[in-house]
């Protein structure tokens, strides 16, 4: 059996976040248990062809399942073969978890929760569209803590609309105050689609400044540093050793199957999608028919591409070593003109065998990024 990764989408929301542009729906609660019920036959029929090293249910809000629904989906996902040492992680949103949920949780063996915080701020909380205050989040982690996890991730944002440099600089405060072993920290993205997309076309929307939000992310990576967590990817950060094992699938463009709607997989250089539809993908699977919608051979040259772009995300970048093991050529027979160009303008480190975003590189990494894009 091959050794891979799991991805599992709850697409279901108490509540739609402002910001928000992942397929996930509030209002369809209706749907849930039917949906269980496809996913499980799904994970029974594609999952049990590979073993996992790591799983990570996201969505939508995973917490947000019935207690019911929830030790289903986990009952399905331990009669998979799961390697020993399986990292196994569950997002949740404060306002959406209880002592009953982290039970089920820890007894289907669930070890590392991702907590969506966002700020600290209840007035930026209640703006975004969040459903909690900081003040749950708080007792949410603690009721984590006391039933044994002890390995935590809390997102949080920055560049968020009426968020001063001081509020972030709080937030950070206020989380590190906790000691979870992982801290993401995203800037926003106003997407379209998205309920602050909408505002910001009406001029309504008061954001940070480019500068502001540079500062923001400048005294994040400086002061989590100091407070003991390591930089290992441009928006993640964690102590030693509690790198998200299963993110760095993606990024290192190793092989993944995901089940649920919507969700994408990586299989023997294919990308392949399920279709976004909640009650198509329910009767496609009960049909015994298949839910994807997409399937596309990729060629080397996209492989190639997506190995540079994600790779150059990580703190630690390109291992030249693995590119050449990987694609059998030399990563100067491809990017050697790219490559010196940005070294040259202070952008690109090469040494070591690895090359990675300096510093400035990091500040403007779409701008380097964009030359990784390949001639087809």
């Amino acid at each position: 059996m091959k050794n891979i990764s799991l991805y599992i989408h709850i697409p279901f929301c108490k509540q739609k976040c402002m910001y928000c542009d992942f397929p996930s729906y509030s209002g369809k609660d209706a749907l849930m248990e039917e949906y269980i019920n496809a996913l499980c036959k799904e994970i029974a029929r594609e999952a049990s062809k590979y073993s996992y090293n790591t799983v990570f249910i996201g969505g939508g809000t995973p917490s947000y399942l019935d207690e019911d629904n929830l030790e289903k989906l986990l009952n399905e996902i331990n009669k998979l073969s799961l390697n020993r040492n399986l990292e196994f992680t569950m997002e949740c949103n404060p306002g959406s978890l209880t002592k009953e949920k982290l039970d089920i949780m820890k007894r289907y063996g669930v070890n590392r929760l991702s907590l969506g915080l966002q700020s600290t701020k209840n007035s930026i909380l209640k703006e975004i569209g969040r459903i909690h205050s900081f003040e749950e989040f708080k007792s949410n982690y603690s009721l984590a803590r006391e039933m044994g996890f002890n390995n935590i991730n809390v997102d949080t944002m920055f560049g968020l609309p009426n968020q001063s440099v001081e509020d972030f600089k709080n937030t950070l405060g206020e989380i590190t105050e906790l000691n979870p072993e992982h801290i993401s920290a995203y800037s926003l993205i106003i997407e379209e689609g998205t309920v602050f997309y909408k505002l910001w076309e009406e001029d309504k929307l008061k954001l940070p400044s480019e500068d502001e939000e540079r500062e923001m992310y400048e005294y994040c990576v400086d002061y989590l540093n100091k407070k003991g967590y390591l930089q290992y990817e441009i928006s993640n950060f964690s102590k030693k050793d509690k790198e998200c094992r299963h993110n760095k699938v993606y990024w290192e463009l190793e092989k993944y199957l995901g089940c649920g709607s919507s969700s994408a997989s990586l299989i023997d250089g294919k990308r392949i999608k399920n279709t976004e539809d909640i009650k198509e993908y329910i009767e496609a699977i009960n049909s015994n028919k298949s839910a994807k919608v997409e399937i596309i051979n990729l060629k080397e040259e996209d492989l190639i591409e997506e190995f540079m772009f994600l790779g150059l995300r990580k703190k630690e970048g390109i291992d030249e070593s693995i590119f050449k093991r990987k694609f059998n050529k030399e990563l100067d027979s491809i990017y050697e003109k790219v490559i010196n160009f940005h070294i040259n303008q202070g952008l690109l480190v090469r040494e070591k065998g690895k090359i990675y975003l300096s510093k400035k590189g990091i500040e403007l990494s779409n701008y380097v990024m964009k030359d990784f894009i390949l001639d087809k």
